[in-house]
Formats: structure tokens, C-alpha cells, sequence
């Protein structure tokens, strides 16, 4: 009988004899008998961390497990690296060395992404990477921003800081992302339900007066016509319709996520009279809170300019940036390339040119963000009130629409019958 197989299973990044890098695992009573086993061999351990599951109970697991052949990205939630930010910001603010304290959180247990991407950046940082390059592994958890602030942090000596700032700058932005999506569930529920009554007056409730219309006989009229063909052709054609929608649906997110596509829905948003103050109020306030967060920082205009161009969310606006961004010719003058490109309003290049003026850019794009922030808010209000008497309207008109149709199939039948 095979005893390892009930021995914990550690996995250990080391550093062989002759300086290269060696991973593996190895079963060992306990931890200190793991490390003795890598010292024997000549290693040095950098990390050993003992595995959630056994080699035995790995190999059951394996058994029943249904392999997909997908291979899923190692990726935190905004949720899990907003919540490592703040806790690495904790511990170096309380002294706290940079490698100790990604240990600190590499030692807590688990096997989450979170968990497994922690424990990587402390194994390269203990290896003599910087926390700005280990990031770099991970580009779809930790963006262009928030690796450019690291590095800032990291030469001014001010890491903690630097964390800190990234941690306001997160929560701004998913505070505005949560207005956007709360906005929008009141009447995403009141357009699902009215679908569904209509689709079920079509499907359950019209075909029930098709065999008494044709008892009755007579000339239906026009709009009862209507309605009992469109019910008859959403009872036999339903299933060919909602597979070509979904394709439909499936084809235009996939076209969507190109560049043509996103450049012609971008400029679709900002021709809309609604959408477009909200699509540009919450660009400008994300332009100028990036740059803000980026320049207070100490990362140079230019560059601040180009992550910002990446982060503001619409293809239109972020072109128009690049554009100001390459007639930036001395490097701190910011306000008149992006007043040359009509773009930006007059109000955010004015208040841009006033900070340049005053030396205190970085305090005159928190106001831009500030007051882009309520105007967002004030955008969305006007649209949830523009859209919930509409989409109440609009169902009303469809259902009234039936219910009339029907009623006037019924008069003109019984008027018939009376004659």
C-alpha cells in the first residue's frame, strides 16, 4: 500500500545549486520535513505552500471530473482587487516590508484566483521583480493605470500612497458604474414583464377567439386581421424566430467588439439626445479622474494621457485624446490640444487651462470630475423619468391595441347576427 498517498502534498518554488529556478511538489510528513527533503536535494526554497487536497483525493477528484478542455484565465473580480489594494495599503502603511506582506496574504488559506495570483506576485517579488513588473503577468486583472501608479509609487518611495489613491480612484468608479446599472433595472423589468404579457396574449389568449370567429362567420376586420396573423405566425414560426434572434444577438455582440463595430456604436452614442450626456458625462468625469489620480502621482502628462485615452470607455472621445495627445508639444500644456478638437466642452478646457495657470492640475481635474459626476447623475434621472412613462405607454398602446381588436371583431359579428 502506497502511504504517500495519504501525506500532504506541498508545492515549492525554488532556487537549484546553480541558481536557476525549479517548481515542482513533493509529499512530506509536515512542512518542516518538506524543507529538508529540498535542502537535501540542493535547493533552496524560495516558497512551499502545502496544496488544499491530497494526492490520493486529487486523484478521485480527477476520476469524476469532467475535463471541457477550456483553459480559464487567471483573473481577479474588481471586487477581490479592490479588496488586495486596500489590504496591501494597510500593511505597508503599518511598516510593514512590501515581500512580508504579500506573504502575509499568501499565507491566508484557499485556492481562489485571488489566492493564486497573490502567491505568484510573492513569489517574483521575493525573486527580485518589483510589484510593477509581477503585476504585469496579470494584464486583464491589473490595467495599464493601475501598473503605471505602482511604478509611480515604488520610485517616490510612497507605495502605500500610491495603493491608497488607486483604491479612491476604483470605488469613484464603480460607484458611477452602479448608478448607470441601477438606473437601468426599473425599466429592464417593467420592458421584460411587458414582452411576456404580450407574447402570451399572442400565444395563449388570441388563438382561444380564432374558432369562434369562424363559427360566426362574417369579415373580420382590419386590425383583427392583423392581430390573428401576427398570432398565428408567432405560433408557428416562434421557434425559428427566437433562434434568429439569438443569433441575431449573438452575431452583433461579436461585431460589436471589433473596431468597426465599436467605432460605430461609439459614434451611435454620441448622436443620441439622451444617451449622449450620459455616455459623455461619465467619459469626461472618468477622463479626469484618471488623469488626476495618474498626474498627482507623479506619472508624466503624456504618459498619464495615453492610459487615460484607454479607460474612458467610448472609441469617439479616446481617439479625440491621442489626437490632443500627439499636439502636446512641451509636455505640460494639455488644455488647448483638446480645445482644438471641439470634442471636449469649452467648460472642461477652460477649467483645464485655469489649473495650468495656477500650477494645480491635478486639484482643477477634480473639479472637472466633480461636476461631470453630477451631471451624470442629473442624466440619468432625466433618463429613468423619460423612459418609464414610455415604456408604460408603448405596452399600454400594444395591449390596448389587442383588447380593441378583439372587441371590434365581436361588434361587427353580433351586429351581423342581429340584422
Amino acid at each position: 500500500m502506497d502511504f504517500n498517498l495519504f501525506m500532504p502534498t506541498f508545492k515549492y518554488i525554488a532556487r537549484s545549486a546553480n541558481g536557476k529556478r525549479v517548481d515542482g511538489t513533493l509529499d512530506a510528513a509536515d512542512r518542516r520535513a518538506a524543507l529538508q527533503m529540498l535542502q537535501q536535494s540542493g535547493h533552496t526554497a524560495l516558497s512551499l505552500d502545502q496544496t488544499t487536497a491530497k494526492a490520493g483525493a486529487v486523484s478521485i477528484k480527477k476520476r469524476f471530473k469532467f475535463e471541457s478542455g477550456f483553459k480559464h484565465k487567471t483573473k481577479m473580480s474588481s471586487r477581490d482587487m479592490l479588496f488586495f489594494s486596500r489590504e496591501m495599503a494597510d500593511l505597508l502603511s503599518s511598516g510593514m516590508t512590501l515581500g512580508r506582506a504579500l506573504h502575509t496574504l499568501a499565507q491566508r488559506k484557499g485556492d481562489t484566483m485571488k489566492a493564486q495570483i497573490v502567491r505568484r506576485l510573492r513569489d517574483e517579488v521575493v525573486q527580485g521583480s518589483s510589484l510593477s513588473d509581477a503585476l504585469r503577468i496579470y494584464p486583464e486583472t491589473f490595467q495599464k493605470l493601475y501598473i503605471s501608479m505602482v511604478r509611480a509609487g515604488e520610485a517616490s518611495g510612497a507605495l502605500a500612497e500610491a495603493l491608497e489613491a488607486l483604491c479612491h480612484h476604483y470605488e469613484r468608479v464603480q460607484a458611477a458604474r452602479s448608478k448607470v446599472i441601477t438606473a437601468m433595472i426599473y425599466p429592464a423589468i417593467v420592458l421584460a414583464i411587458g414582452l411576456i404579457s404580450v407574447v402570451g396574449l399572442m400565444v395563449f389568449i388570441v388563438p382561444r377567439f380564432a374558432p369562434i370567429f369562424d363559427e360566426l362567420g362574417g369579415t373580420l376586420p382590419l386590425p383583427t386581421r392583423i392581430l390573428m396573423a401576427f398570432s398565428n405566425g408567432l405560433i408557428k414560426y416562434g421557434a425559428i424566430i427566437l433562434i434568429l434572434l439569438a443569433s441575431g444577438t449573438v452575431w452583433l455582440r461579436k461585431w460589436l467588439i471589433t473596431p468597426a463595430g465599436r467605432l460605430w456604436w461609439h459614434a451611435r452614442q454620441l448622436k443620441w439626445p439622451v444617451i449622449r450626456q450620459i455616455v459623455t458625462a461619465n467619459a469626461f468625469a472618468h477622463f479626469a479622474r484618471t488623469l488626476e489620480t495618474l498626474i498627482r502621482n507623479g506619472v508624466p502628462i503624456l504618459k498619464a494621457l495615453t492610459i487615460s485615452e484607454e479607460t474612458v470607455g467610448n472609441d469617439i472621445i479616446a481617439k479625440e485624446i491621442a489626437d490632443a495627445r500627439t499636439r502636446v508639444t512641451d509636455g505640460s500644456s494639455i488644455a488647448g490640444p483638446l480645445a482644438a478638437g471641439k470634442v471636449f466642452p469649452e467648460l472642461l478646457t477652460d477649467m483645464l487651462a485655469v489649473g495650468e495657470e495656477t500650477g494645480d492640475l491635478p486639484g482643477a481635474l477634480k473639479n472637472i470630475a466633480r461636476r461631470y459626476d453630477t451631471e451624470l447623475d442629473f442624466s440619468i434621472k432625466v433618463l429613468t423619468t423619460v423612459m418609464e412613462p414610455v415604456l408604460i405607454l408603448g405596452i399600454a398602446i400594444i395591449i390596448g391595441f389587442v383588447a380593441v381588436s378583439m372587441l371590434m371583431a365581436v361588434f361587427n359579428l353580433t351586429s351581423g347576427l342581429g340584422a
